[in-house]
């Protein structure tokens, strides 16, 4: 207020006509009056609109201050909101850049309908159609998939168009799922085969135990259904819990016993004395699942010994409960590992010792006093598939069959063989968020410098000019140590570097290792996977298992321009299992057997060493090949 009026004052006598006078004007009184009362009324007047405009200004820093006020409180509800969108975001932001997602979402909530009663069977199969309809969008309908029961039901019942389906429903019964569950090469199987199967429109659904070692946070929209249903075991029918999920895009159920819920309490997937009744009561528990929720899948696919009772309970008690049309798939990653037990056991899941304990049906052809389930699934089943890229339906039988021979061979017509297909994005050195650089076929450059970073990483010695070889030990590797052994000592005198990952101190190979201590090899006793893309992409060489070098190793090693060697290639026994008749060979298996699985590991560093343009050309040729499911 005073500098206001000090202004004013200021701006008086420099704007009005009143000037100062000196002491002998004061004679003109009356003059003087009249202008000083007009000076005085000029000041009034300033003095007057000053406070007019502090008045006004009073005003606007009041407006202000509530303006201000308000978009406090506006930028605070719009925070919270964000806040709560970001929330939410982890549940269903997913969902919106990934159809197969929303639609695995969608049909696990009919089935939650049909198991709490708010959906009967008939409508809920009418919807599966719907929602797995290859004309039909439903990103473009179901935009949230957090609603209610009742407003999905709502939206359901809204779309009358229905469409029919025109591909395979496929439900995986199975032990492991990438990455929720993954021990062996049966997790990142089934998670890659149901994807090109979903992308090529049919719907793929998986079922799993609920291990309380699974990784939840790979699990989107996971929820427990407000239901429990009963499944048969050792006399009696016993409660289970339902979970939901969505993982990598497909729709997963996870069971959880309530009475034997010590069963999937583990620290591990596999390896008690009671795997039979943890893996049989689950098998059993599927079954019972997919009866309750109403479904009738075209193929029921099983894996391995751990759910192949799933084909003789299929076929002896529930093949008569509405799924007369489904099919029964069993796919073993090998024939080595089986499951022997007595033929008591078999009636804890409802099926009949005397029955089933024949030659042409569970007994085992070497223990006849024994029943042998993975036997059990081959008998069972209407295919069996064995994964190999390089041995014929012949070899398999003849010698790769673990004592299943009669079996497989009077099975033989529905026996396939078929190589690993590729179908894993994460895998890609082009784009490999694991590597100091990617590359590609058309510039390797990135490979050199994964080797140097490879090398700096183990403390190997730092040159370019060494064959780096790589080796993992995998529950199936059937290495012969002291063969291994007299491969490395040899190979290091010609400036060979090799490391080893995965030796595990359960697997007694500590000699192993001290036997092989030197500068030039390195072990690495953890699982690391930015290290494992780091050792496909660094290596020249990674050794492969010669009872079968295929799987993720092989394919892996083709992708990124390293080349599969067979570790025993030098006791002759890949080469004893080379079919000379490649009529029952894939051409990707014809490939594979011409270009690698004849060259042992010194003649490929020699080759390295010696002729790098013919070596350079091998590895761009891998490269380029097709190894995914469709080639």
């Amino acid at each position: 207020m005073e500098a206001l009026l000090r202004s004013t004052l200021a701006q008086f006598t420099t704007t009005s006509k009143w000037k100062p006078r000196p002491l002998c004007c004061f004679g003109l009184e009356n003059h003087n009056s009249i202008e000083l009362n007009q000076s005085k009324n000029d000041i009034w007047r300033l003095f007057t609109e000053a406070q007019r405009n502090i008045l006004y200004l009073n005003r606007q820093r009041v407006q202000a201050l509530q303006q201000l006020d308000e978009t406090k409180r506006e930028y605070k509800s719009l925070l919270e909101k964000v806040n709560q969108m970001g929330s939410q975001s982890q549940t269903h932001d997913f969902i919106t850049q990934d159809p197969f997602s929303i639609s695995s979402d969608l049909l696990l909530r009919i089935d939650s309908m049909v198991l709490t009663g708010i959906l009967d069977t008939r409508e809920a199969s009418g919807f599966r159609s719907l929602v797995i309809s290859t004309t039909l969008n439903v990103a473009d309908y179901f935009t949230d998939i957090s609603k209610s029961d009742a407003e999905i039901l709502a939206q359901l019942r809204h779309l009358s168009s229905k469409t029919k389906m025109r591909g395979f429903h496929i439900i995986h019964i199975c032990t492991e799922m990438e990455p929720v569950a993954s021990v062996g090469s049966l997790a990142s199987y089934v998670t890659s085969l149901s994807h090109v199967l979903q992308k090529h429109g049919n719907l793929v659904e998986v079922i799993l135990p609920m291990y309380a070692t699974l990784n939840l946070e790979k699990i989107k929209s996971l929820r427990e259904v407000k239901a429990e249903f009963s499944s048969y075991f050792d006399g009696k029918f016993h409660r289970n819990k339902i979970w939901t999920g969505v993982v990598n895009g497909i729709g997963a159920t996870f069971i959880q016993p309530i009475y034997y819920s010590s069963f999937f309490d583990n620290e591990k997937i596999y390896g008690y004395p009671n795997d039979f009744e943890r893996f049989s009561y689950f098998s059993r528990a599927s079954l019972d699942c997919i009866l309750k929720s109403g479904k009738q899948p075209d193929v029921i696919h099983i894996h391995n010994w751990e759910t192949s009772i799933v084909g003789p309970l299929f076929w002896d008690i529930f093949v008569n409960q509405g799924l007369a049309a489904t099919r029964i798939m069993l796919t073993c990653q090998s024939f080595k590992s089986q499951c022997l037990e007595k033929p008591d056991k078999l009636a804890l899941c409802g099926l009949d010792p005397a029955k089933l304990h024949r030659h042409d049906r569970f007994q085992d052809n070497n223990k006849p006093h024994l029943v042998n389930i993975l036997k059990a699934g081959i008998v069972y089943s209407n295919k069996v598939i064995t994964m190999s890229s390089i041995h014929s339906k012949d070899q398999i039988v003849s010698t790769l069959s673990h004592g299943l021979e009669t079996a497989l061979d009077t099975h033989k017509n529905k026996l396939l063989i078929a190589p690993f297909g590729y179908e894993d994005s994460s895998w890609d050195p082009s784009h490999d968020k694991f590597l100091p650089r990617g590359y590609t076929a058309d510039d390797m450059r990135g490979k050199s410098v994964s080797k140097l970073a490879l090398q700096q990483q183990l403390g190997l010695p730092e040159n370019i000019a060494s064959v780096l070889i790589g080796y993992m030990f995998t529950e199936d590797s059937d290495a012969d140590l002291e063969n291994l052994k007299s491969l490395v000592w040899d190979s290091s005198r010609r400036d060979a570097q090799f490391i080893f990952v995965g030796i595990n101190k359960k697997n007694k190979l500590d000699s192993f290792q001290e036997d092989l201590k030197d500068e030039n090899v390195r072990f690495v006793d953890e699982y690391d996977e930015s290290l494992l893309h780091l050792m496909f992409a660094g290596s020249d060489i990674i050794l492969c298992s010669s009872d079968d070098p295929m799987l993720q190793i092989l394919i892996k090693a083709i992708k990124y321009g390293t080349v599969p060697a067979p570790v025993n290639v030098a006791d002759d026994r890949l080469r004893n299992y080379l079919d000379l008749d490649n009529t029952q060979l894939t051409r990707f298996s014809e490939y594979i057997i011409n270009t690698f699985a004849y060259v042992p590991l010194n003649q490929a560093i020699d080759e390295i060493k010696k002729k790098p343009s013919q070596w350079n050309r091998k590895v761009l040729e891998a490269m380029s090949k097709d190894v995914s499911w469709d080639a």
